[in-house]
């Protein structure tokens, strides 16, 4: 077999994800080359994402990518893969996952703020909503770019603190302080990478699949992707969803925000797991049945 030909956005965390995927496939004896694409979500470093109108901004080109034979996989952190993937397009496999944790990061001058006084900066409605919840009186500004883009304006900016993922972090192996912040449920299936693969290339597939997936994380994304799904979230909506095996049970901790943290409908259930049943989707229409299907129409209106 020719190299197996890995796509990826060209941001430094997003290198980091392709050559983890490479090192499992070399590990095993297969060659790989990794080929960066510019994604369109990190050339409009301006808007804010929900304003571009645009589903999968940051995998569109990779999709395309794959769907030209240009690349053989593609890989992604799976929380900003749309849930509908374009035909022929599918998650070949998702790595283990390692931390799916917001955290909070502070400039030097607002070391000694209360949380409640901090100006935050993000552009993520999620984190806006579920920070609105439990501090109403916030103040917002926009904020995008790469991690180390945004730590910049951080210091160069006039806000406080800005709300960035755990995971990329810890994969940039950076040294810098951040608080925990339990309030805050993870978006749908973060701190996960995915891959993805063209339905035709099955070999292809079958060998990413064997030595990349690990089975509990996939287990537990889905989960959380068929709860994102049935709401018709999108990757935009104020949604977190975090499911988490322990021993034979799963813990399924799901929310649903207005924009303006007022109104918030969540879920929070223990389970034994059987492949049988769609557990996200169950508890979200039960999330739909409890005011939530008026809450998106209110979003989407409001987007």
């Amino acid at each position: 077999m020719k190299s197996i030909r890995i796509g990826t956005r060209n941001s430094a965390l997003a290198l980091w994800q392709a050559r983890e995927v490479a090192r499992h496939l070399q590990n095993n004896n297969y060659l790989t080359e990794i080929v960066p694409i510019v994604s369109s979500g990190d050339k409009n470093l301006t808007q804010p994402l929900y304003s571009l109108g645009i589903t999968g901004v940051f995998t569109r080109d990779l999709d395309v990518a794959l769907l030209n034979d240009e690349i053989d996989i593609a890989v992604h952190s799976l929380k900003d893969v749309p849930t509908n993937l374009p035909q022929n397009l599918e998650i070949v496999s998702y790595l283990e996952r390692d931390f799916p944790q917001d955290v909070l990061i502070r400039k030097e001058s607002a070391k000694n703020k209360e949380l409640h006084e901090l100006k935050l900066a993000t552009s993520s409605l999620r984190r806006r909503a579920f920070w609105l919840k439990n501090f109403p009186n916030a103040e917002f500004s926009d904020i995008r770019g790469n991690i180390q883009t945004r730590l910049q304006k951080l210091e160069d900016g006039d806000f406080d603190a800005t709300i960035l993922s755990l995971a990329g972090i810890k994969r940039m192996k950076m040294d810098i302080d951040y608080e925990m912040l339990p309030f805050l449920i993870p978006a749908p299936s973060q701190g996960v990478i995915a891959v993805a693969g063209h339905a035709d290339k099955t070999e292809i597939n079958e060998i990413v699949r064997r030595f990349t997936n690990h089975t509990n994380t996939q287990i537990c994304v889905e989960m959380e992707r068929n709860f994102l799904n049935t709401l018709e979230g999108g990757c935009t909506a104020p949604i977190g969803a975090f499911a988490e095996i322990f021993e034979d049970q799963i813990r399924f901790k799901a929310a649903l925000c207005s924009l303006d943290g007022k109104n918030c409908i969540s879920t929070d259930e223990n389970f034994v797991y059987n492949n049988e049943e769609n557990f996200g989707k169950n508890f979200a229409k039960v999330v739909l049945e409890n005011g939530g299907k008026e809450l998106m129409a209110e979003i989407k209106n409001q987007i």
